[in-house]
């Protein structure tokens, strides 16, 4: 195990590397630049969108699986996870504070980045053999791009479908049953036999209950997470402002040693950064693209809108939340990281309280980021494979939830921060070749509107 972990450390370094840094930020600069800023200027139409979207129009119902609103849930039930509450706090943990900074970078570019994902995969987007309309940016790749680029498409599939039982799987229940076992002492193999049951329970009814699961489970767990978020802050609002000092200062100069931290460099602050916030919030995965090509809408436009409120809502709202909540603590010096530093950080303001409340969180977010991503998983195989592929992958999906409670939490990290970036590759790629079509179609849906 340890030469894997070196093997996989060792290609991780190079994925993760400048160039990926700056392949992700250019692209969605790129995007957003040549849009306009409309994801930023848009943001208000976004949200007036999404509450109407609740209900598709009678006429549209035909042109997709779910809801517009159900497709954006769908989406972040799988973005909304253990990357809010893990993942800020490894990246605070091993960048400082300025990686908060570098997160919310990330996540302003990454706005356009899923706008033009999800108007791709809707423009691009197919119906499979059993009726159920199948986008992403496979599909995207082979339909935009042409048969020269379709072997990008195949590389993209194969990297999604292996991604997903390391991101969206055993990543999630692994952290579910380490919080789980330290703050109600439940045993680590019955938190992955009743999480295989919770996600056989819905796997098994196709896209439409998964759709309706995450249109009621992701805005209540959501909401939740940030009143008690807020509530901590209203505690510690003596140290925002100085939390938010050093938020800014350290995103450009280095973090000094200080109690259990052991000090960070710019370059660790924009790495670590830029790399949970993709984790957090996806953008330039390709992975929320295929939930919302299932969209009950004949407007490739209208979409997109809806689907960069996701990156807004992940990591401006909800990421900001628990960084702020872990420096306006002071947990964030006391070498603690992962969950274990956030649970640190919401039970100092709420003693008694606030640890189980984290764990509570950890586990419904991780829940529905299991949901989310059996979805992308099984859309990938499907574009490999076939429609034979579904039961196939929804068995082995459902097998692998417990597997992963007993899996070493640094070697699944590890596993799944290195696949985040070899799907990324191609999908960026695509994204920047096929930029004209966006911003093409974005000309013409605000030259009506």
């Amino acid at each position: 195990m340890e030469l894997f972990n070196e093997w996989v450390g060792a290609v991780n370094g190079i994925v993760w590397g400048p160039m990926m840094l700056v392949l992700i930020l250019g692209v969605g600069l790129f995007l957003q630049l040549g849009l306009r800023l409309m994801p930023i200027r848009k943001l208000g139409t976004g949200f007036s969108l999404m509450w109407s979207g609740r209900n598709a129009p009678e006429g549209e119902k035909q042109q997709g699986d779910i809801s517009p609103f159900q497709a954006l849930m769908t989406a972040m039930s799988a973005t909304v996870g253990t990357g809010n509450i893990a993942g800020v706090a490894t990246a605070v943990f091993l960048g400082g504070p300025g990686a908060l900074f570098w997160m919310w970078c990330t996540a302003l570019v990454g706005m356009a980045t899923k706008y033009s994902e999800a108007v791709l995969a809707v423009k691009y987007r197919e119906v499979d053999e059993e009726g159920n309309h199948v986008g992403g940016p496979m599909y995207y790749i082979k339909n935009g791009l042409g048969k020269n680029w379709a072997w990008m498409g195949a590389a993209f599939a194969i990297f999604g479908t292996i991604a997903g039982f390391g991101i969206g799987n055993t990543v999630q229940s692994n952290s579910v049953a380490s919080v789980l076992e330290a703050n109600f002492s439940v045993p680590a193999w019955a938190t992955g036999l009743v999480l295989m049951v919770l996600t056989a329970a819905v796997l098994l009814g196709g896209i439409k209950r998964i759709g309706s699961v995450a249109g009621a489970l992701v805005p209540l767990m959501a909401l939740g997470y940030l009143v008690i978020g807020l509530i901590v802050l209203a505690i510690n609002s003596a140290e925002i402002p100085h939390a938010l000092e050093l938020i800014f200062t350290y995103a450009f100069t280095e973090s000094a040693a200080e109690g259990g931290f052991a000090g960070a460099a710019v370059w660790a602050a924009i790495r670590f950064g830029v790399a949970r916030g993709v984790f957090s919030n996806e953008a330039g995965l390709g992975s929320a693209p295929i939930a919302h090509a299932a969209s009950q809408t004949k407007d490739p436009i209208r979409q997109g809108l809806i689907a960069m409120l996701g990156t807004f809502i992940d990591t401006i709202v909800i990421c900001s939340i628990t960084g702020l909540v872990i420096i306006t603590s002071g947990e964030w010096t006391s070498g603690v990281s992962g969950a274990a530093l956030t649970s640190a950080a919401f039970a100092t303001a709420l003693p008694g309280v606030g640890n189980y409340l984290v764990a509570i969180a950890l586990a419904v977010f991780a829940f529905t980021t299991i949901l989310g991503w059996s979805l992308y998983g099984e859309r990938c195989a499907e574009y490999l494979f076939g429609v034979k592929a579904i039961r196939p992958f929804r068995v082995l999906w459902i097998v692998a939830v417990p597997v992963g409670t007993v899996v070493s939490l640094d070697t699944v990290w590890l596993l799944a921060d290195t696949l985040n970036a070899m799907m990324a590759l191609p999908n960026l790629v695509a994204l920047a070749l096929l930029s004209p079509v966006v911003f093409k179609l974005t000309r013409e849906y605000f030259d009506k509107h």
